[in-house]
């Protein structure tokens, strides 16, 4: 599963020198050619509410512990700076994560500098463009390698 936050709806358009020139539909077929080479699906989504982000993390989180699930790459958006919420259904919720941002978060305001949901992700991918989506995807495959459910 791959879930977009609040904005990612305007890639291509919004700031294009921070976020690039991809759409949003540019990412869904990147994410969609990484998952085939990994042998997953993908169920791809994006939301500007943070209610809807919720409900998935727990539908992902029973996927998951249903074995139908290899993990979630989650692009919050702002609601990584904000969001207890995201953070506690994470955990709640026992889902792997792999938290991604197309910029390098640490390099611009200094609001952008924490983040609520490291804590409680498997790992963090910031600043490589688009492309850091298919290396979170290949993390959740190698995940699932290593411990015999891919």
């Amino acid at each position: 599963m791959v879930l977009n936050g609040p904005n990612l709806n305007l890639l291509g358009s919004r700031e294009p020198g921070i976020y690039g020139a991809h759409t949003l539909a540019d990412v869904e077929g990147l994410c969609r050619d990484a998952c085939a080479r990994h042998g997953f699906a993908l169920d791809f989504r994006q939301s500007n509410h943070e209610g809807v982000l919720l409900d998935a993390l727990h539908e992902a989180g029973a996927a998951q512990a249903a074995g139908m699930l290899a993990g979630v790459v989650l692009n919050a958006g702002a609601y990584t700076h904000t969001s207890v919420a995201l953070h506690d259904a994470i955990k709640g919720a026992s889902v792997r994560v792999i938290e991604l941002h197309i910029s390098n978060v640490h390099a611009r305001e200094p609001f952008r500098h924490h983040s609520f949901i490291a804590p409680a992700a498997q790992g963090v991918i910031a600043g490589l463009g688009v492309q850091g989506y298919a290396l979170a995807i290949a993390a959740l495959a190698d995940h699932g390698n290593r411990n015999g459910n891919a």
